[in-house]
């Protein structure tokens, strides 16, 4: 549907007057067409919203990765102890087995039914023991099975945990694509065209100084031109925290594709303080994030329909920096 459709669809009908067709033809001529810089805004919020969607889904993936992690040890630890509980149900079984073998007398009362005081005085201890491990085993069988049970229902939690995960990021998913939907339409697509050649690109030169946040800046730059691509974190297609997960990963440095983690990864560092390599983040829920460059710039996969670029810091929306040494 065009924007001016479904700007058309939204209007509202007055009880008595024309047609529903009348009015909505009248309506269609008297608004005027969206101007190139209202749709614009409208195409750079619904970016934002999807960026901020992807990042919500990327918080949502590491969560499902330690959720799974943790089905893992909860199911071997469900394993180990149901191996545990067989053991000891194997054991006490072992004892009743006896007792019957022995026509169900306990082994004391037989020695006295032996009729041999001597006998009985010298392996009375031995008896004392035997019924001490009988009794210890009754004891590890009741342990065992609470034990057994209590890891049995910590893995039926995990998993369903995982399966609620999976569930929040299908939803994420459906939704950004919804609105990848609208933002590709014909409309906001020829107007992101005429911005993107129409845009003012600025000019920049590269650090001198190698360390690790230049080094891992440079690989950033590397990829000018790139594809931003939802969710994506190399080595051909990045989002934006996907760019600063890549590039870092080419210097040895591993950090969670999420920019809430990434907000958490480094030294916090001032806007005064700011040194090229910084990760500098944006808007309240820190849902963007660029690499600096200097002077005001820095290199980012801005959002869908765009691709990787140098582009002037909106300071209005910065958040803060961090710096990963």
């Amino acid at each position: 549907m065009s924007l001016a459709a479904a700007t058309a669809a939204l209007t509202i009908m007055v009880p008595g007057g024309p047609s529903e067709a009348q009015t909505t033809r009248a309506t269609r001529q008297a608004l005027p067409k969206p101007t190139l810089t209202q749709l614009v805004a409208q195409a750079n919020q619904l970016s934002n919203e999807i960026t901020s969607l992807g990042q919500q889904y990327d918080g949502l993936a590491l969560q499902l990765s330690r959720a799974q992690a943790e089905v893992k040890l909860a199911q071997a630890a469900a394993g180990r102890d149901a191996r545990q509980l067989a053991s000891s149900q194997h054991a006490v079984a072992q004892l009743a087995a006896g007792s019957y073998m022995n026509n169900g007398l306990d082994p004391t009362l037989q020695m006295f039914a032996g009729g041999d005081p001597e006998l009985f005085l010298s392996q009375a201890s031995i008896v004392t023991e035997l019924n001490n491990q009988a009794g210890m085993r009754l004891t590890s069988l009741r342990t065992a099975k609470v034990s057994a049970e209590r890891a049995q229902l910590t893995a039926l939690q995990q998993i369903a945990q995982a399966k609620q995960l999976k569930a929040q990021m299908s939803a994420k998913l459906a939704t950004a694509q919804a609105k990848m939907n609208i933002l590709n339409s014909d409309a906001m697509s020829k107007a992101m065209q005429v911005f993107s050649q129409t845009g003012s690109y600025p000019s920049y030169t590269l650090p001198l100084i190698s360390n690790v946040g230049t080094r891992a800046l440079r690989y950033a730059m590397g990829k000018i031109g790139d594809p931003y691509v939802w969710g994506a974190a190399g080595p051909n297609s990045f989002d934006c925290s996907g760019l600063v997960v890549w590039a870092y990963e080419q210097e040895g440095i591993s950090l969670p594709h999420y920019t809430g983690a990434l907000w958490n990864s480094g030294m916090h560092v001032s806007r005064s303080e700011l040194e090229p390599g910084d990760l500098v983040f944006f808007y309240p829920d820190i849902s963007h994030v660029g690499i600096f460059l200097g002077n005001g710039l820095m290199v980012v996969a801005p959002q869908t329909g765009e691709d990787i670029k140098v582009q002037q810091i909106n300071w209005g929306i910065y958040v803060g920096a961090v710096r990963i040494a």
